[in-house]
């Protein structure tokens, strides 16, 4: 185990992106689809505080149960912004990244190159077409 591991959603741009980031850096990561296997209520929470990031923080509100369960205007409770994302893990904002060097949202996508345990081993460019490394593996945003 390298000890990387990404909550993915293969559907997502910026997922992907970060997802072949690590790979640029020569490290095959534990990937968990996380609409399929959401993680238990101990690891959402463990994630979340190993982010520092508050709860609504990682809730994605551009879906639609965010807009059903009217989240922009209730005065949920941390509990129960977790019970929803549990329920509905397409609330949960994605991509997180686990590495040694810490755990993070990676949005946007290059926030992963901040943790990654290996430097990029070539030029790396989003989807887009955006420049995020050069052929030396330098950082370049």
């Amino acid at each position: 185990m390298n000890g990387v591991i990404i909550y993915h959603n293969p559907n997502c741009g910026t997922s992907r992106n970060t997802l072949e980031m690590i790979r640029n850096s020569g490290v095959e990561p534990e990937i968990i689809h996380y609409l399929e296997m959401p993680p238990s209520k101990p690891v959402l929470e463990k994630l979340i505080a190993d982010m520092g990031i508050s709860v609504r923080a990682l809730l994605r509100k551009n879906v639609e149960p965010y807009d059903k369960l009217d989240l922009d205007h209730i005065n949920a409770t941390d509990e129960q912004l977790i019970a929803y994302m549990l329920q509905y893990p397409i609330l949960i904002n994605r991509p997180i990244v686990m590495t040694p060097l810490g755990t993070r949202l990676c949005r946007p996508s290059e926030v992963v190159l901040d943790i990654l345990p290996k430097a990029q081993k070539g030029a790396f460019s989003k989807e887009d077409g955006q420049n995020v490394v050069d052929e030396k593996g330098n950082r370049l945003i």
